[in-house]
């Protein structure tokens, strides 16, 4: 066994056989935000033979605080989350095997995902994708890590499907738009964020090393301003509409939209169908007689009705200041006709 990895193969729940069951691991890392950008680093360095990370975003000023995986020249390349934090993680492991996807999430790539990987952690900012990534899991009968950070607390649950409550055991149907405080409105502490995606770094090692028994059950929530720690027993439910029934609605696409609101950016993401690819040098030369327009090989960015709006290659597109998705649906049609 390499010296990189003696000090964690000293713990005897780990050991050497742990430390060969990481070397042989594939995790899915979605969402390379706060959470995603710090748990990434630790089963990186922890050893884990190859990673899929997921990210529909790009690198901005505001994500410096606590998003450790970037950098101011990341922020003045606009680069893709994933490009970027690829990028990072093959500096800090040039023997990891990566793959970068810049994409958002939807039902097919959560099931290549769970196909391919062996466990699944949330770096998610909504529970509609969370909803999908419990699907996904729950079908493919294969672990996610839940995880949710919000001003100075957070929470963790590990899901194992057929042994544990999931996700929509804890909760049955997502909090009503508005009800529950996010980054947008409550903020968010840098540490507070590093805590609970340590956490969820910690309970995939044991998962991958075998000591599912070492993962405490339930929802265990920290809170930086208190320090107080705890944790909450969610049992199974024999009526829940996705571990009990088998109900995939959102793997199923049967819930959810095709706008996104965007934690923290005070926009709405609008989707395209599957399958669009744009020529963005072409869109570039149409935009510029109504704004300026800045590009590089990943995305676009102008502006629409004083909407700042980024423009991906897949056709999604990121419009701001608004929270509507009416709105945001209609200036895309008018300036996408799509």
């Amino acid at each position: 066994m390499t010296p990189r990895y003696a000090r964690q193969t000293l713990l005897p729940w780990l050991g050497e056989t742990g430390q060969a069951r990481l070397a042989e691991a594939c995790v899915g890392v979605v969402g390379l935000g706060a959470l995603g950008s710090v748990s990434s680093v630790f089963l990186a360095r922890a050893g884990v033979e190859r990673m899929v990370i997921v990210d529909r975003d790009f690198v901005e000023e505001t994500n410096l605080n606590r998003q450790i995986l970037y950098t101011e020249a990341d922020c003045k390349e606009r680069l893709p989350k994933a490009v970027a934090a690829e990028r990072r993680l093959r500096e800090i492991r040039s023997d990891m095997a990566i793959e970068a996807v810049n994409a958002d999430l939807d039902a097919e790539l959560a099931v290549r995902i769970f196909d391919e990987c062996d466990l699944v952690l949330d770096g998610t900012d909504n529970f509609e994708t969370r909803y999908l990534l419990n699907d996904a899991a729950v079908s493919a009968a294969k672990p996610w890590i839940y995880g949710g950070a919000v001003s100075t607390y957070g929470s963790v649950q590990v899901i194992r499907p057929g042994e544990s409550a999931c996700l929509r055991c804890a909760f049955p149907e997502a909090p009503p738009p508005g009800s529950a405080p996010t980054c947008d409105t409550a903020g968010v502490l840098g540490p507070a964020a590093g805590v609970v995606a340590s956490i969820q770094a910690g309970e995939a090692i044991k998962l991958i090393a075998g000591r599912a028994d070492l993962c405490p059950p339930g929802i265990v929530t920290v809170d930086l301003m208190t320090l107080a720690m705890t944790r909450v027993e969610v049992p199974r439910q024999q009526d829940c509409p996705c571990c009990g029934q088998k109900r995939f609605d959102y793997l199923q696409e049967n819930a959810g939209s095709r706008t996104h609101k965007m934690c923290g950016r005070d926009g709405i993401m609008v989707l395209a169908p599957k399958g669009t690819r744009l020529d963005l040098a072409g869109l570039q030369a149409r935009l510029l007689p109504i704004a300026p327009v800045f590009s590089n090989k990943y995305l676009l960015q102008t502006e629409w009705e004083g909407h700042p709006v980024t423009i991906y290659a897949d056709g999604r597109a990121m419009i701001q200041k608004t929270g509507d998705p009416s709105r945001a649906r209609a200036l895309y049609a008018r300036y996408l006709g799509m």
